[in-house]
Order: structure tokens, then C-alpha cells, then sequence
């Protein structure tokens, strides 16, 4: 194998170390990017779908109670518009249908089978409120407990939903500590490696150049040739030596 050969090999392996760190810090890179979105996909959402839920259902609550406490009760209050109704009632129904098709977390579905059976019980109370019936103490006491339970898993699925939130931050900054520990372990390899490349090659070119730089020395004292390096630069003294056995030769060719 010639010193060409040699040079190309060791500076593509210099390129390989590089490339494998560059690679291996953007794959982790990547992956700590990746299980920081995926904490915010899903339970993010269902973080939102729960929140306006629970507005709709107060603001439909409050409209059916004003209407039962003006009715029975004979108190004056600020009768919502029946559009502000179902108004709510759309954006509660849309947010429910999202929420039922984003289940990631234990639990989950059963909280949001338990608030569609009450939810049920709540809109078909409201329907039969706003057409004027069963205006009594008992419906408001069934609406109540509908409404209530209805807001309980509502705010279950919340929960649910943020503490995994907080599980999946704490796994990903696990994750994060142990791919720094990896990155350090793997760049420490290459920076070794690196460090050999840089201290053989040159050692090895070096040692090469001075050893044919003193043969040629040696060979020109024994023809007779006198020369007394001034330099220590090997490859000058190499190519000064072969200069002087090229004149010297050509100088025996011309007597002879």
C-alpha cells in the first residue's frame, strides 16, 4: 500500500468519524423533538375539547336554570337567548365527537361514557324544558345532577389528561439525560479517535521522510560525497540528497 493510499484512507476515516457524530447527534436530536411533540398532540387536545366543553355545558346550565328559576321560583334573572342554547349545545356536541375519537390514556373512554349517558340525561331534561313541561322542583333537582355529573367527568378526562401530560414530560427529560449520556460517550469515542488520526499520520509521514531522508545521507558519505545537512527539514534534506547523487552521477557518466 503506497503513502497515497495510506493518506486517502486515513482522512476518509477522519470523515467517517465526523459524520457518524453529526449523524448520531441529529438522530437523537430528532428523537428528543419527536417525544416532545408527542406530548402535546393528543392529550393537548383533549385538554381543549375538555375545556370548551365544560363552557358550553355552564353556559346551556345557566340558561335552563334562569328559565326554571323565573318560572317557579319567581325570580328575576337574565334569561339567555335560546340561539346562546344551541349555540353551546353545537360547540359541546362537536367537542364531545372530537374527544370520543382522540382516546390515548386509561380511564379515558370509560369518563366519556359516563358523560355521554349523562349529558344524554341533561339534553333530553333541556329539551323538555324548553318546551314549556314539567316545570317542578324535581326536574330542576335531576337537571342538577345531570349537570353536575356531567362536569365531573369532564373535569376527570382533564385530569386524566394533564397528569399524563406530566408523565410524559418527566419520561422525555429521562429520555433527554440518557441521550446526553450516550452523546458524550459516543463524541468522546470520536474525539479519541480523532486524536489518534492526528498523532499517527503525521508521525508516521514524518518518520518515513527522515528515515529515506538519512539513508540518502548515509549512501551519499559512502560514495564519497560530502553533505552536511542545513536544515531539519526532512524532505529537504531528502530531495538536497537526491539532487547531489543525480549531479554526481552525471558527473561519473561525463568522465567515464
Amino acid at each position: 500500500m503506497n503513502l497515497r493510499t495510506k493518506l486517502t484512507l486515513g482522512l476518509g476515516f477522519l470523515f467517517v468519524i465526523i459524520f457518524v457524530l453529526i449523524g448520531f447527534c441529529l438522530y437523537y436530536v430528532g428523537k428528543i423533538s419527536k417525544d416532545s411533540e408527542n406530548i402535546l398532540k393528543d392529550n393537548y387536545k383533549s385538554l381543549i375539547y375538555a375545556r370548551n366543553m365544560s363552557s358550553s355545558i355552564d353556559e346551556m346550565n345557566l340558561y335552563l336554570t334562569n328559565r326554571i328559576n323565573e318560572t317557579i321560583f319567581h325570580h328575576e334573572s337574565i334569561r339567555n337567548d335560546a340561539k346562546n342554547f344551541e349555540s353551546a349545545k353545537n360547540i359541546f356536541d362537536k367537542n364531545l365527537y372530537l374527544e370520543k375519537n382522540n382516546i390515548t390514556e386509561n380511564h379515558e373512554k370509560e369518563y366519556v361514557e359516563q358523560l355521554i349517558q349523562n349529558y344524554g340525561g341533561f339534553i333530553k331534561i333541556s329539551g323538555e324544558l324548553n318546551n314549556g313541561n314539567n316545570m317542578n322542583e324535581s326536574i330542576y333537582a335531576y337537571l342538577s345532577s345531570y349537570y353536575q355529573n356531567a362536569r365531573n367527568y369532564i373535569d376527570n378526562i382533564y385530569d386524566v389528561n394533564i397528569q399524563a401530560i406530566i408523565h410524559k414530560n418527566q419520561f422525555a427529560k429521562t429520555n433527554a439525560e440518557s441521550m446526553k449520556m450516550v452523546m458524550a460517550f459516543v463524541g468522546t469515542i470520536c474525539i479519541i479517535l480523532a486524536f489518534g488520526y492526528f498523532w499517527y499520520f503525521p508521525f508516521y509521514v514524518s518518520n518515513s521522510i527522515a528515515f529515506l531522508s538519512s539513508k540518502m545521507t548515509e549512501l551519499l558519505k559512502k560514495a564519497g560525497i560530502g553533505y552536511e545537512p542545513q536544515t531539519k527539514d526532512e524532505s529537504l534534506i531528502l530531495l538536497n540528497s537526491i539532487n547531489l547523487l543525480e549531479q554526481n552521477l552525471k558527473f561519473l557518466k561525463s568522465e567515464s
